[in-house]
């Protein structure tokens, strides 16, 4: 039997590191840096968007964490989410699943879910 996408990621753990990274590569990224850094005013915030991070990418990828959080397009509301700032978030996080040294099928399958959520997201 194959593993499921949360544990291909490397679980709870596996996926706070990838969404720390990525959070980390969003505030130096130099296209969408200007949407991530303002939550380094409260670091508060910031861990509560990592907190809602893990738990819906663990949902999402098979694990047993339930996602409590707002659905996609009420969190987006009001953002204004290009389709290029999309891209350059989904960029980053395809470095980052590299950088976890994640396998090629595993990052399909992440881009994969990230690309269904763009309508959700993008415009909102």
């Amino acid at each position: 039997m194959s593993k499921s996408l949360f544990e291909r990621l490397g679980g709870t753990e596996g996926i706070t590191q990838i969404v720390d990274d990525a959070v980390e590569a969003h505030m130096h990224n130099p296209a969408i840096s200007a949407r991530f850094r303002p939550y380094l005013e409260t670091p508060g915030k910031l861990d509560e968007i990592k907190n809602h991070s893990v738990h819906f990418f663990s949902e999402g990828s098979g694990g047993p964490v339930k996602y409590s959080g707002r659905d996609m397009s009420t969190t987006h509301r009001g953002m204004n989410i290009s389709p290029a700032e999309y891209m350059h978030t989904m960029d980053d996080i395809v470095d980052v699943l590299k950088k976890h040294k994640i396998d090629e099928e595993t990052q399909k399958d992440v881009l994969s879910i990230l690309w269904s959520l763009k309508d959700m997201i993008i415009a909102q």
